[in-house]
Protein backbone atom coordinates (compact mmCIF):
# COMPACT_ATOMS: atom_id res chain seq x y z
CA UNK A 1 0.00 0.00 0.00
CA UNK A 2 1.15 3.46 -0.54
CA UNK A 3 0.69 6.64 0.70
CA UNK A 4 1.87 10.19 -1.04
CA UNK A 5 2.36 13.15 1.38
CA UNK A 6 0.94 15.39 -0.80
CA UNK A 7 -2.51 13.23 -1.58
CA UNK A 8 -3.36 11.02 0.77
CA UNK A 9 -2.19 11.76 4.27
CA UNK A 10 -6.08 13.28 5.30
CA UNK A 11 -7.42 9.78 4.06
CA UNK A 12 -6.88 7.94 6.76
CA UNK A 13 -6.39 10.10 10.22
CA UNK A 14 -6.48 7.08 12.09
CA UNK A 15 -2.97 5.81 11.02
CA UNK A 16 -1.57 9.09 13.30
CA UNK A 17 -2.44 6.79 16.56
CA UNK A 18 -1.41 2.97 15.29
CA UNK A 19 1.61 2.10 16.97
CA UNK A 20 3.35 0.19 14.48
CA UNK A 21 5.40 -3.36 14.96
CA UNK A 22 8.20 -1.36 13.32
CA UNK A 23 8.87 2.12 11.05
CA UNK A 24 11.83 1.95 8.51
CA UNK A 25 12.87 5.53 7.60
CA UNK A 26 14.70 5.25 4.04
CA UNK A 27 13.43 3.21 1.15
CA UNK A 28 16.78 2.12 -0.19
CA UNK A 29 17.81 -1.10 -0.88
CA UNK A 30 18.25 -2.14 2.88
CA UNK A 31 15.48 -0.45 3.84
CA UNK A 32 13.44 -2.52 1.51
CA UNK A 33 15.09 -5.64 2.13
CA UNK A 34 14.30 -5.15 5.91
CA UNK A 35 10.89 -3.81 5.48
CA UNK A 36 9.82 -7.42 3.39
CA UNK A 37 11.61 -9.40 5.37
CA UNK A 38 9.57 -7.93 8.28
CA UNK A 39 6.35 -7.99 6.59
CA UNK A 40 6.98 -11.61 5.64
CA UNK A 41 7.10 -11.92 9.05
CA UNK A 42 3.77 -10.82 10.35
CA UNK A 43 4.92 -8.04 11.39
CA UNK A 44 2.78 -4.20 10.35
CA UNK A 45 5.40 -2.27 8.72
CA UNK A 46 5.49 1.55 7.71
CA UNK A 47 8.28 3.14 5.32
CA UNK A 48 9.09 6.38 5.55
CA UNK A 49 10.70 8.28 2.67
CA UNK A 50 11.51 11.35 1.77
CA UNK A 51 11.66 10.39 -2.31
CA UNK A 52 8.44 10.08 -4.48
CA UNK A 53 9.51 6.87 -5.12
CA UNK A 54 11.70 3.98 -3.32
CA UNK A 55 14.88 2.59 -4.61
CA UNK A 56 16.20 5.61 -6.56
CA UNK A 57 19.99 4.75 -5.97
CA UNK A 58 19.40 1.45 -6.44
CA UNK A 59 17.66 2.00 -10.01
CA UNK A 60 20.96 3.57 -11.09
CA UNK A 61 23.35 1.54 -9.05
CA UNK A 62 25.92 -0.52 -11.81
CA UNK A 63 25.28 2.19 -14.38
CA UNK A 64 21.63 0.67 -14.58
CA UNK A 65 22.40 -2.65 -14.39
CA UNK A 66 22.74 -2.99 -10.78
CA UNK A 67 25.89 -5.65 -9.77
CA UNK A 68 23.73 -7.08 -6.85
CA UNK A 69 27.00 -9.04 -4.85
CA UNK A 70 30.25 -10.46 -5.00
CA UNK A 71 30.57 -14.13 -5.51
CA UNK A 72 33.90 -14.31 -3.95
CA UNK A 73 34.37 -17.96 -2.51
CA UNK A 74 36.73 -17.33 0.05
CA UNK A 75 34.38 -15.59 2.81
CA UNK A 76 38.46 -14.62 4.34
CA UNK A 77 39.11 -12.49 1.11
CA UNK A 78 35.61 -11.71 0.65
CA UNK A 79 35.35 -9.73 3.91
CA UNK A 80 38.85 -8.28 3.85
CA UNK A 81 37.60 -5.90 1.24
CA UNK A 82 36.13 -4.29 4.20
CA UNK A 83 39.01 -3.61 5.96
CA UNK A 84 38.74 -2.38 9.66
CA UNK A 85 35.06 -3.72 9.56
CA UNK A 86 35.88 -7.23 8.35
CA UNK A 87 36.13 -8.71 11.83
CA UNK A 88 32.43 -7.37 12.63
CA UNK A 89 31.13 -8.67 9.35
CA UNK A 90 31.59 -12.63 10.15
CA UNK A 91 28.66 -13.65 12.21
CA UNK A 92 26.26 -11.11 9.90
CA UNK A 93 27.45 -12.48 6.69
CA UNK A 94 27.46 -16.01 8.65
CA UNK A 95 22.97 -15.27 9.20
CA UNK A 96 22.85 -13.93 5.50
CA UNK A 97 25.56 -14.38 3.24
CA UNK A 98 26.28 -14.45 -0.70
CA UNK A 99 24.66 -17.74 -1.28
CA UNK A 100 21.57 -16.41 1.06
CA UNK A 101 21.31 -13.27 -1.73
CA UNK A 102 21.33 -15.46 -4.79
CA UNK A 103 18.35 -17.80 -3.19
CA UNK A 104 16.92 -14.76 -2.28
CA UNK A 105 16.38 -13.24 -5.72
CA UNK A 106 16.23 -16.50 -7.40
CA UNK A 107 13.58 -18.18 -5.82
CA UNK A 108 11.23 -14.92 -6.56
CA UNK A 109 12.13 -15.47 -10.59
CA UNK A 110 14.90 -13.64 -10.78
CA UNK A 111 17.92 -15.52 -11.85
CA UNK A 112 21.73 -13.99 -11.50
CA UNK A 113 24.65 -14.34 -13.43
CA UNK A 114 28.15 -14.06 -12.47
CA UNK A 115 30.86 -11.92 -14.87
CA UNK A 116 34.22 -10.61 -14.47
CA UNK A 117 35.99 -9.86 -11.34
CA UNK A 118 33.05 -12.23 -9.77
CA UNK A 119 30.62 -9.34 -10.05
CA UNK A 120 26.67 -10.89 -9.66
CA UNK A 121 24.20 -9.19 -12.00
CA UNK A 122 21.03 -9.75 -13.18
CA UNK A 123 20.25 -11.83 -15.61
CA UNK A 124 18.64 -9.33 -17.14
CA UNK A 125 20.92 -6.69 -16.57
CA UNK A 126 18.28 -4.35 -15.40
CA UNK A 127 18.41 -2.64 -11.70
CA UNK A 128 15.21 -2.08 -12.15
CA UNK A 129 14.10 -5.99 -11.71
CA UNK A 130 15.75 -5.99 -8.61
CA UNK A 131 13.87 -3.02 -7.49
CA UNK A 132 10.43 -5.10 -8.51
CA UNK A 133 11.71 -7.67 -6.55
CA UNK A 134 11.54 -6.31 -3.49
CA UNK A 135 8.97 -3.64 -4.38
CA UNK A 136 6.64 -6.98 -4.85
CA UNK A 137 7.44 -8.33 -1.46
CA UNK A 138 6.65 -4.88 0.17
CA UNK A 139 3.32 -5.48 -1.42
CA UNK A 140 2.66 -9.00 -0.48
CA UNK A 141 3.08 -7.74 3.13
CA UNK A 142 0.94 -4.66 3.03
CA UNK A 143 3.70 -2.57 3.70
CA UNK A 144 2.28 1.15 4.06
CA UNK A 145 4.71 3.50 2.07
CA UNK A 146 4.83 7.01 3.00
CA UNK A 147 6.21 8.74 0.33
CA UNK A 148 7.07 12.40 0.03
CA UNK A 149 7.30 12.46 3.75
CA UNK A 150 10.47 14.27 5.46
CA UNK A 151 11.39 12.89 8.46
CA UNK A 152 11.96 15.89 10.96
CA UNK A 153 12.88 14.51 14.64
CA UNK A 154 13.51 11.32 16.14
CA UNK A 155 11.92 11.40 19.77
CA UNK A 156 13.15 9.56 22.48
CA UNK A 157 11.87 8.48 25.47
CA UNK A 158 13.28 6.18 28.80
CA UNK A 159 16.73 5.08 26.33
CA UNK A 160 13.79 3.97 23.39
CA UNK A 161 13.19 5.46 20.43
CA UNK A 162 9.08 6.39 20.73
CA UNK A 163 8.12 7.98 17.88
CA UNK A 164 9.26 10.24 14.44
CA UNK A 165 8.09 13.46 13.57
CA UNK A 166 7.01 14.38 9.71
CA UNK A 167 5.91 17.06 7.71
CA UNK A 168 2.71 15.42 8.11
CA UNK A 169 2.66 14.49 11.15
CA UNK A 170 3.91 11.98 14.18
CA UNK A 171 4.09 8.16 13.84
CA UNK A 172 4.66 5.84 16.48
CA UNK A 173 6.01 2.34 16.50
CA UNK A 174 7.79 -0.31 18.42
CA UNK A 175 10.85 -0.88 16.79
CA UNK A 176 12.79 1.94 14.32
CA UNK A 177 14.91 0.95 11.15
CA UNK A 178 16.94 3.94 10.04
CA UNK A 179 18.03 2.72 6.66
CA UNK A 180 18.69 6.34 5.13
CA UNK A 181 21.52 5.79 3.83
CA UNK A 182 25.13 7.55 3.35
CA UNK A 183 26.42 10.88 1.09
CA UNK A 184 26.94 9.26 -2.76
CA UNK A 185 24.08 10.76 -4.85
CA UNK A 186 22.96 12.88 -2.89
CA UNK A 187 20.31 13.68 -6.15
CA UNK A 188 18.63 10.52 -4.97
CA UNK A 189 18.00 11.83 -1.74
CA UNK A 190 21.09 10.49 -0.01
CA UNK A 191 22.21 13.42 1.78
CA UNK A 192 23.18 12.55 5.17
CA UNK A 193 20.16 12.92 7.83
CA UNK A 194 20.52 9.56 8.97
CA UNK A 195 24.52 10.39 10.01
CA UNK A 196 23.06 13.42 11.89
CA UNK A 197 20.34 12.13 13.65
CA UNK A 198 22.67 8.89 14.90
CA UNK A 199 25.12 12.40 16.30
CA UNK A 200 21.85 13.93 17.97
CA UNK A 201 21.59 10.77 19.69
CA UNK A 202 25.08 10.39 21.45
CA UNK A 203 26.00 7.47 18.91
CA UNK A 204 29.50 7.89 18.04
CA UNK A 205 29.66 8.75 13.53
CA UNK A 206 32.37 9.22 11.51
CA UNK A 207 32.05 12.05 8.95
CA UNK A 208 31.58 10.97 5.50
CA UNK A 209 33.59 11.63 2.56
CA UNK A 210 33.35 10.52 -1.35
CA UNK A 211 34.84 6.99 -1.36
CA UNK A 212 34.49 4.99 -4.54
CA UNK A 213 34.52 7.88 -6.84
CA UNK A 214 35.94 8.97 -10.13
CA UNK A 215 39.47 10.99 -10.34
CA UNK A 216 39.42 14.84 -11.69
CA UNK A 217 42.33 15.33 -13.93
CA UNK A 218 43.49 18.72 -15.89
CA UNK A 219 44.95 16.41 -18.76
CA UNK A 220 43.13 17.63 -22.31
CA UNK A 221 44.32 14.23 -23.58
CA UNK A 222 42.24 12.39 -21.48
CA UNK A 223 39.09 14.20 -21.53
CA UNK A 224 39.41 14.13 -25.41
CA UNK A 225 38.95 10.26 -25.05
CA UNK A 226 35.70 10.52 -23.20
CA UNK A 227 33.73 7.35 -23.24
CA UNK A 228 36.60 4.58 -24.03
CA UNK A 229 37.20 1.82 -21.92
CA UNK A 230 40.09 -0.01 -21.44
CA UNK A 231 40.42 -3.30 -19.76
CA UNK A 232 43.61 -3.73 -19.28
CA UNK A 233 45.63 -0.85 -18.19
CA UNK A 234 48.20 -0.27 -15.79
CA UNK A 235 48.18 3.12 -13.28
CA UNK A 236 50.80 3.92 -10.83
CA UNK A 237 50.02 6.52 -8.40
CA UNK A 238 52.65 9.33 -7.24
CA UNK A 239 53.27 11.61 -4.56
CA UNK A 240 55.80 14.12 -5.10
CA UNK A 241 57.45 11.94 -8.37
CA UNK A 242 57.74 8.86 -5.51
CA UNK A 243 55.78 5.99 -6.44
CA UNK A 244 53.08 4.84 -4.14
CA UNK A 245 51.23 2.10 -5.62
CA UNK A 246 50.23 0.33 -8.73
CA UNK A 247 46.90 -1.54 -9.88
CA UNK A 248 45.88 -3.44 -13.24
CA UNK A 249 42.14 -2.87 -14.54
CA UNK A 250 39.89 -1.69 -16.84
CA UNK A 251 39.70 1.98 -16.56
CA UNK A 252 36.81 4.37 -18.38
CA UNK A 253 38.41 7.91 -19.90
CA UNK A 254 35.55 10.91 -18.72
CA UNK A 255 34.95 14.46 -19.81
CA UNK A 256 36.15 15.11 -16.41
CA UNK A 257 38.97 12.84 -15.50
CA UNK A 258 38.94 8.63 -15.16
CA UNK A 259 36.43 6.47 -13.83
CA UNK A 260 36.10 2.84 -14.46
CA UNK A 261 36.61 -0.10 -11.73
CA UNK A 262 40.14 0.10 -11.40
CA UNK A 263 39.91 3.43 -10.66
CA UNK A 264 37.15 3.78 -7.91
CA UNK A 265 38.87 0.78 -5.94
CA UNK A 266 41.51 2.92 -6.01
CA UNK A 267 40.23 6.42 -5.07
CA UNK A 268 39.94 5.94 -1.26
CA UNK A 269 44.29 5.25 -1.24
CA UNK A 270 44.26 8.37 -4.05
CA UNK A 271 42.43 10.61 -1.67
CA UNK A 272 44.89 9.30 1.40
CA UNK A 273 47.63 10.91 -0.67
CA UNK A 274 45.88 14.16 -0.73
CA UNK A 275 45.78 14.42 2.51
CA UNK A 276 49.50 14.44 2.66
CA UNK A 277 49.70 17.65 1.02
CA UNK A 278 51.91 16.92 -2.47
CA UNK A 279 51.19 16.86 -5.92
CA UNK A 280 49.66 13.63 -7.22
CA UNK A 281 50.13 12.28 -10.26
CA UNK A 282 49.78 8.87 -12.12
CA UNK A 283 51.08 6.97 -15.44
CA UNK A 284 49.21 4.96 -17.48
CA UNK A 285 50.60 1.86 -18.90
CA UNK A 286 48.65 0.71 -22.13
CA UNK A 287 50.65 -2.53 -22.43
CA UNK A 288 51.21 -3.78 -18.51
CA UNK A 289 51.86 -7.33 -19.94
CA UNK A 290 54.88 -5.76 -22.75
CA UNK A 291 58.01 -4.31 -21.46
CA UNK A 292 59.94 -1.84 -23.27
CA UNK A 293 62.07 -4.03 -25.52
CA UNK A 294 59.72 -6.14 -26.28
CA UNK A 295 57.03 -3.46 -27.14
CA UNK A 296 59.52 -1.43 -29.20
CA UNK A 297 60.29 -5.17 -31.29
CA UNK A 298 56.50 -4.95 -31.97
CA UNK A 299 56.44 -1.46 -33.40
CA UNK A 300 59.50 -2.16 -35.59
CA UNK A 301 57.83 -4.60 -37.50
CA UNK A 302 54.77 -2.05 -37.73
CA UNK A 303 57.28 -0.06 -39.09
CA UNK A 304 58.57 -2.09 -41.32
CA UNK A 305 55.01 -3.13 -42.89
CA UNK A 306 54.02 0.53 -43.64
CA UNK A 307 57.74 2.00 -44.38
CA UNK A 308 55.56 4.65 -46.88
CA UNK A 309 53.03 5.62 -44.91
CA UNK A 310 52.53 9.02 -42.58
CA UNK A 311 53.16 7.73 -39.12
CA UNK A 312 49.88 9.63 -37.99
CA UNK A 313 48.17 6.75 -40.18
CA UNK A 314 49.74 3.76 -38.61
CA UNK A 315 49.09 5.16 -34.70
CA UNK A 316 46.11 3.30 -34.24
CA UNK A 317 47.87 -0.11 -34.85
CA UNK A 318 50.43 1.02 -32.12
CA UNK A 319 48.20 2.16 -29.75
CA UNK A 320 45.40 0.10 -28.10
CA UNK A 321 42.35 0.55 -29.37
CA UNK A 322 40.97 4.34 -29.13
CA UNK A 323 44.20 5.55 -27.82
CA UNK A 324 45.59 6.98 -30.90
CA UNK A 325 44.85 10.17 -30.54
CA UNK A 326 46.28 10.52 -27.49
CA UNK A 327 49.82 10.25 -29.05
CA UNK A 328 49.02 12.87 -30.97
CA UNK A 329 47.85 15.27 -28.04
CA UNK A 330 50.89 14.71 -26.20
CA UNK A 331 54.24 16.19 -27.10
CA UNK A 332 56.98 14.52 -27.10
CA UNK A 333 58.69 16.37 -30.10
CA UNK A 334 57.86 13.60 -32.32
CA UNK A 335 57.05 14.75 -36.19
CA UNK A 336 53.83 12.53 -36.72
CA UNK A 337 53.10 13.66 -40.38
CA UNK A 338 56.69 12.58 -41.07
CA UNK A 339 57.00 8.78 -43.17
CA UNK A 340 57.62 6.12 -41.20
CA UNK A 341 61.09 4.96 -42.82
CA UNK A 342 62.29 8.60 -41.81
CA UNK A 343 61.38 8.34 -37.73
CA UNK A 344 64.68 8.27 -36.18
CA UNK A 345 65.27 5.59 -33.26
CA UNK A 346 65.35 8.12 -30.69
CA UNK A 347 61.54 9.31 -31.85
CA UNK A 348 61.20 5.63 -32.06
CA UNK A 349 62.06 4.88 -28.13
CA UNK A 350 60.09 7.90 -26.94
CA UNK A 351 56.74 6.54 -28.47
CA UNK A 352 57.51 3.73 -26.71
CA UNK A 353 58.18 5.59 -23.16
CA UNK A 354 54.80 7.20 -23.89
CA UNK A 355 52.80 4.01 -24.19
CA UNK A 356 54.14 2.92 -21.15
CA UNK A 357 53.65 5.84 -18.95
CA UNK A 358 51.11 8.40 -20.30
CA UNK A 359 51.37 10.91 -18.10
CA UNK A 360 48.55 11.72 -15.82
CA UNK A 361 48.04 15.60 -13.59
CA UNK A 362 45.55 14.53 -10.69
CA UNK A 363 43.40 17.36 -9.30
CA UNK A 364 41.66 15.48 -6.83
CA UNK A 365 38.63 13.61 -6.58
CA UNK A 366 34.97 14.05 -7.65
CA UNK A 367 32.50 14.35 -5.23
CA UNK A 368 28.87 13.17 -3.49
CA UNK A 369 27.48 13.29 -7.08
CA UNK A 370 29.77 10.83 -8.56
CA UNK A 371 30.77 8.48 -5.66
CA UNK A 372 29.73 4.75 -5.79
CA UNK A 373 30.11 4.70 -2.09
CA UNK A 374 30.61 7.37 0.61
CA UNK A 375 32.13 6.24 4.07
CA UNK A 376 31.89 7.38 7.52
CA UNK A 377 29.12 6.01 9.45
CA UNK A 378 28.42 4.72 13.12
CA UNK A 379 30.71 3.15 14.80
CA UNK A 380 30.61 -0.55 14.62
CA UNK A 381 31.38 -1.19 18.34
CA UNK A 382 28.16 0.72 19.64
CA UNK A 383 26.15 -1.96 17.60
CA UNK A 384 25.34 -5.59 17.90
CA UNK A 385 26.13 -7.34 15.01
CA UNK A 386 23.80 -10.23 15.13
CA UNK A 387 21.03 -8.14 15.16
CA UNK A 388 21.70 -4.79 13.73
CA UNK A 389 21.02 -3.33 16.92
CA UNK A 390 21.81 -0.01 18.82
CA UNK A 391 23.61 -0.88 21.90
CA UNK A 392 22.33 2.65 22.78
CA UNK A 393 18.65 2.02 22.38
CA UNK A 394 17.98 -1.28 21.64
CA UNK A 395 14.82 -1.10 19.66
CA UNK A 396 16.42 0.86 17.05
CA UNK A 397 18.35 -1.20 14.17
CA UNK A 398 20.73 0.67 11.50
CA UNK A 399 21.71 -0.51 8.47
CA UNK A 400 23.43 0.02 4.96
CA UNK A 401 25.67 2.45 4.37
CA UNK A 402 24.97 4.40 7.46
CA UNK A 403 27.63 1.84 8.89
CA UNK A 404 31.12 2.98 9.08
CA UNK A 405 32.24 0.22 6.38
CA UNK A 406 34.97 0.81 3.92
CA UNK A 407 34.47 -1.17 0.47
CA UNK A 408 35.68 -1.44 -3.21
CA UNK A 409 33.15 -1.55 -6.24
CA UNK A 410 32.33 -4.63 -7.44
CA UNK A 411 28.81 -5.63 -5.62
CA UNK A 412 30.31 -5.60 -2.11
CA UNK A 413 28.08 -2.38 -0.66
CA UNK A 414 24.89 -3.80 -2.00
CA UNK A 415 26.14 -7.25 0.12
CA UNK A 416 26.19 -5.12 3.00
CA UNK A 417 22.79 -3.49 2.26
CA UNK A 418 21.36 -7.62 2.26
CA UNK A 419 23.15 -8.95 4.59
CA UNK A 420 21.92 -5.76 7.24
CA UNK A 421 18.37 -5.02 5.83
CA UNK A 422 17.40 -8.78 6.53
CA UNK A 423 19.25 -9.54 9.71
CA UNK A 424 16.71 -6.04 10.93
CA UNK A 425 14.05 -6.61 9.37
CA UNK A 426 14.36 -10.67 10.83
CA UNK A 427 15.38 -8.72 13.95
CA UNK A 428 12.67 -6.37 14.71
Amino acid sequence: MRENNNSSTHKIPSRQNKIWDVIIIGGGASGMMAGAVASSQGKSVLMIDKNRDLGEKLKITGGGRCNITNNEPDIHKMLSVYGEGAPFLYSPFSIFGVKDTFKYFESRGLPLVIQARNRVFPATEKAIDVFNVLNKELKKGDVLVKSNCTVKKINIENNLVKSVETDSGVYYAKSFILATGGMSHPETGSTGDGFKWLKDMGHSVKDSSPNIVPIAVSDEWIKSLAGISLSFMKITFFLEGKKMFSKIGKILFTHFGLSGPLILNSSKKVDDLFQQEGRVTARIDAYPDTNEGNLEDKIIKIFDANKNKMLRTILKDIAPEGMAKALELIDIGVDYDAKVHSVTKEDRKKIVKLLKAFPVNITGLMGYERSVVADGGVSLKELDMKTMSSKLYNNLYITGDLLNISRNSGGYSLQVCWTTGYIAGMSV
